[in-house]
C-alpha cells in the first residue's frame, strides 16, 4: 500500500485490481474509492445522508419510498465497494438487518481501515460471489436487494441471465424490491436485455436514468427496479426530477418500447456488460 503525502491519495493492490482511496477535495471527510481508475464509490465519514453519485441517490430514492419512512428494512446487498448504500440505510432506517457480499477480500479491508463504517450488528460483510450467496440464501428473506457489480467497470456475465434474476425473485419477500445498476452507452443492448431479463421474472418495474443516457447519447448509470406489486412510480417520478442533477422515470409502455423486443438472456448466452469507451473516467480501459 502507498500513500503520497501531498495529495493523501491512498493506493493498494487488492484481489480484483488497483484501488485508490482518493480525499474529495471539496467535501472534509469525504472519499472516492478507485479500482483501476473507475469509480466505485463515494463516501462521507460524517454524513452518511449526503450521496454524491447520482445513481446512488437514485436508489436511495427508492429505499425511501418501499416501506414508510424510517421503518427498518432487511436488506442484501449485492457488490460491496465502500458501503455508500448500507451506510445510508443504517442512518435513515435505524434497526435495519443488512447484508454485504463482496468478493474482494483486500478490498474490504482496505475500506474497513481506511473508510471505517460505523459498528452496527446489524450490518454484516461476508467476502464471496453474489451469485454464490444468492444461490444459499433463503426464500423470502429480504425486502430489498440490490445488485450492484462490477469487476472493474463491468458487470460479470453470470450476474446478468435471467437464472440469476430469478434466485433474486426467490429470496425477496412477495411485496420486496430488486434494484439493479447497469451500465451501458449507445446503442444500449445490455440494458435493454437486462430491462426483458428482469422483467421477465419481476414484471412490476421502471427504469431511472438521465435522458441523455436514455437516448443514447452517452455512457452511464441506469437503475432498474422491479418487484411483484405496483411501485410508486409518481413518487419516484417526483423525486427523481427534484433531483441535483433531474432523471427520467421509464414505465408501462415507455419501458415497453425501450425494451424494444430484447430477448430475456439465459446463462449460455450471458456475456459481461459493455465496457465504458476509453476515457470516461479520465483513463484508458
Amino acid at each position: 500500500m502507498g500513500r503520497n503525502r501531498k495529495t493523501n491519495l491512498i493506493a493498494a493492490k487488492v484481489d480484483t485490481g488497483l484501488a485508490e482511496v482518493s480525499p474529495d477535495p471539496d467535501r472534509p471527510r469525504s472519499y472516492t474509492l478507485l479500482v483501476d481508475g473507475a469509480p466505485q464509490s463515494h463516501v462521507d465519514l460524517a454524513d452518511p445522508t449526503h450521496l454524491e453519485f447520482e445513481y446512488v441517490r437514485r436508489f436511495a430514492i427508492v429505499v425511501d419510498l418501499v416501506t414508510p419512512a424510517g421503518a427498518p428494512l432487511k436488506v442484501l446487498h449485492l457488490g460491496g465497494g465502500a458501503l455508500t448504500l448500507p451506510r445510508y440505510v443504517s442512518a435513515t432506517r435505524p434497526g435495519s438487518t443488512q447484508r454485504v457480499v463482496e468478493i474482494d477480500a483486500a478490498l474490504v479491508e482496505l475500506v474497513r481501515r481506511e473508510l471505517p463504517w460505523p459498528a452496527d450488528p446489524r450490518l454484516r460483510v461476508r467476502v464471496g460471489d453474489a451469485r454464490e450467496v444468492l444461490g444459499s440464501s433463503p426464500d423470502a428473506g429480504y425486502d430489498l436487494i440490490v445488485a450492484d457489480v462490477f469487476a472493474g467497470a463491468r458487470t460479470p456475465a453470470h450476474l446478468t441471465s435471467v437464472e440469476f434474476a430469478a434466485q433474486a425473485a426467490r429470496v425477496l419477500r412477495p411485496g420486496g424490491t430488486y434494484l439493479v445498476n447497469i451500465a451501458d452507452g449507445p446503442p444500449l443492448r445490455h440494458a435493454r436485455a437486462q430491462v426483458a431479463t428482469v422483467r421477465s421474472v419481476l414484471p412490476e418495474s421502471c427504469l431511472i436514468a438521465d435522458s441523455a443516457v436514455l437516448r443514447g447519447r452517452r455512457y452511464g448509470n441506469l437503475v432498474l427496479v422491479a418487484g411483484r406489486t405496483e411501485l410508486p412510480v409518481a413518487d419516484l417520478i417526483r423525486r427523481t426530477a427534484g433531483d441535483w442533477f433531474p432523471g427520467r422515470v421509464l414505465y408501462g409502455a415507455d419501458l415497453d418500447r425501450f425494451a424494444g423486443g430484447a430477448r430475456v438472456v439465459g446463462d449460455a448466452a450471458a456475456r459481461p456488460s459493455a465496457p465504458p469507451p476509453p476515457g470516461t473516467f479520465g483513463v484508458a480501459i
